[in-house]
């Protein structure tokens, strides 16, 4: 009788991502498929680069904080920025390298994005460019019109900044793990010895948003993670800290325009 092996958890390295980039395409698109559990450890490209998913689910890492990163959106990696990516559920990655000194004018920030289906459908057909792209051909109107549709990309609150701060980092590393968790900022004061407005002061300044703001943010991603691996509304809504299913998609139409079904068909 043969027996299947058991998939597990692998870690890629991305040690020379160059090697399969050509260099006399300053635009290049390319398609790959990860198992769940695949970990692909950080590393970072000399060109920019769009990170597609077709289907699955991404947690992509920086030193600047995290993204969640579900099937049909994707996330701009600016050049030179270190980055580490998570396959939660089976991911078919479809990644955009540009040039920096091809299109100037592109962000130097990383960001979640929406993908448009005219995008989608120009990143299907920039896979099949085998040559250069000549501005005045089929190729390079197709690139062209990529480069005009990346300006267009809708930002997605996808995002959870990482503090510098110790003490946050202590409170926001707590929040991940235990989403649910109800601990007040005079919880946290009380238990790090120092004032509230301190606490307050550091959230507004490193991460831009209050501790409610971000622990909402942490719950939404976590949740987001849950739901992608098939957990039901309810289960998630609970371990998120809340009291019924609707409130807990009443916070997530809130925030992404969609109901958690809706989000993930």
């Amino acid at each position: 009788m043969a027996y299947r092996k058991k998939d597990t958890p692998c870690t890629i390295r991305e040690t020379a991502p160059w090697n399969e980039v050509p260099v006399h395409r300053p635009v290049t698109c390319r398609a790959r498929d990860y198992r769940a559990g695949t970990h692909i450890a950080a590393h970072k490209h000399r060109r920019h680069q769009l990170v597609y998913s077709m289907s699955g689910l991404m947690v992509v890492r920086s030193e600047v904080g995290r993204w969640v990163v579900p099937s049909t959106r994707a996330i701009w990696m600016p050049a030179g920025m270190a980055h580490a990516v998570d396959c939660i559920a089976e991911v078919h990655m479809r990644s955009l390298y540009i040039e920096p000194s091809f299109a100037p004018q592109l962000p130097a920030e990383p960001f979640a994005v929406q993908v448009a289906p005219l995008l989608r459908e120009l990143l299907q057909a920039a896979i099949l460019i085998d040559g250069p792209h000549e501005e005045d051909s089929r190729d390079g109107r197709v690139v062209r019109l990529m480069l005009d549709e990346l300006h267009r990309m809708d930002v997605l609150p996808l995002h959870l900044p990482e503090p510098v701060d110790p003490r946050l980092h202590r409170i926001c590393q707590h929040i991940q793990k235990h989403p649910g968790d109800e601990a007040t900022l005079q919880d946290w004061a009380q238990a790090l010895a120092i004032d509230v407005k301190t606490i307050q002061r550091h959230f507004a300044s490193e991460l831009g948003m209050t501790f409610g703001q971000w622990r909402q943010q942490a719950r939404l991603l976590a949740a987001m993670e849950r739901l992608a691996r098939g957990e039901k509304v309810i289960d998630v809504a609970l371990a998120m800290g809340y009291d019924s299913p609707s409130a807990f998609t009443s916070m997530f139409k809130r925030q992404l325009g969609q109901t958690p079904a809706a989000f993930f068909r």
